[in-house]
């Protein structure tokens, strides 16, 4: 399909997912959050890719979740436990009008990096004092939980309950499958999961932390091919927007490095990918020319609060 028909392909992509939300019998992913670990805007930041966000609640964005709902089921689960699990566990109850129950049935989490993980505090006497609330981790981090405080506590006050997840094994709930699979990433604390998450109606990647596709040993592009959605990193979009700061030190596919990885691949391939993790410093956060460019690439940005 030539790119000048990509609007229409993108338009009848997100009909179908509109539609797909009034099915209330089909598992469907709801996107909690878009922004990398700290947030849009970022503590600290006053300059342009923050500013107009600190004046307008309307452009801010939550740190990097996903809900996959159950509607048969009437169960919940959720990926990453983020910073800002206060807001947005009430924003799930808004937006399913509160069909289901407050806690997850599970939390599914990638790393042991602050946006991913932190949100797991709350469950502790201090706040909420849960009991066994199901956490899914691969087994480094499992170990990194039990025997570091504070998230030593949750596990001693049974406030939760983790589950070592093997890598490439899948586990069922329900008619759903969850897989968890390592991805190349700074592993000071844990090592770093990627999610394949599997429905009777749709399929899902989602993998918001990477160092680079290349130190993966494994394709991403095939990876794309075989689900329905694809929720990719996409911290930077170019190598000189952090300034001061090398961008060595965090590395990550830039979005233009993935989209040349995709440059020859069909417009429903490319349509698949949902880039997620944005870093405050991106300009498709908050530039609205570089926005519309994008728009005519045949790739997506994940959007908060949206259905897939």
């Amino acid at each position: 399909m030539p790119l000048k028909n990509s609007f229409y392909f993108t338009l009848l992509l997100f009909l179908s997912i509109a539609g797909f939300a009034q099915n209330t019998h089909e598992p469907y992913i709801l996107v909690l959050g878009v922004a990398q670990d700290g947030g849009y805007p970022h503590m600290g930041f006053k300059k342009i890719c923050c500013s107009k966000a600190w004046q307008n609640p309307a452009m801010q964005k939550a740190v990097v979740a996903l809900a996959l709902v159950d509607p048969k089921a009437k169960k919940w689960y959720l990926f990453d436990a983020t910073p800002d699990i206060k807001q947005q566990l009430k924003d799930f109850g808004k937006q399913t009008k509160n069909q289901y129950p407050y806690l997850p049935d599970g939390i599914f989490i990638t790393h042991a990096h602050i946006g991913h993980y932190t949100g797991l505090m709350e469950f502790g006497r201090e706040v909420m004092n849960t009991k066994h609330v199901n956490v899914y981790v691969l087994p480094k981090l499992k170990s990194f939980l039990e025997d570091n405080g504070p998230w030593s506590q949750l596990v001693k006050l049974n406030n939760i309950k983790i589950t070592a997840l093997e890598d490439g094994k899948p586990i069922a709930f329900e008619e759903n499958k969850i897989t968890a699979f390592t991805v190349p990433h700074r592993d000071e604390y844990s090592e770093t999961a990627g999610f394949k998450i599997e429905t009777g109606a749709k399929n899902y990647l989602f993998i918001p932390d990477i160092d680079k596709w290349s130190k993966w040993n494994k394709s991403i592009v095939e990876m794309v091919k075989q689900v329905d959605f694809a929720f990719l990193d996409a911290t930077f979009y170019s190598a000189d927007e952090l300034g001061n700061r090398p961008i060595s030190e965090v590395p990550h596919p830039l979005i233009v490095e993935t989209q040349k990885l995709f440059e020859q691949e069909p417009i429903s391939v490319k349509a698949k990918i949902q880039f997620i993790h944005l870093n405050h410093s991106n300009k498709l956060l908050w530039d609205k020319n570089a926005q519309k460019d994008f728009s005519k690439t045949g790739f997506n940005l994940a959007q908060q609060a949206r259905v897939y």
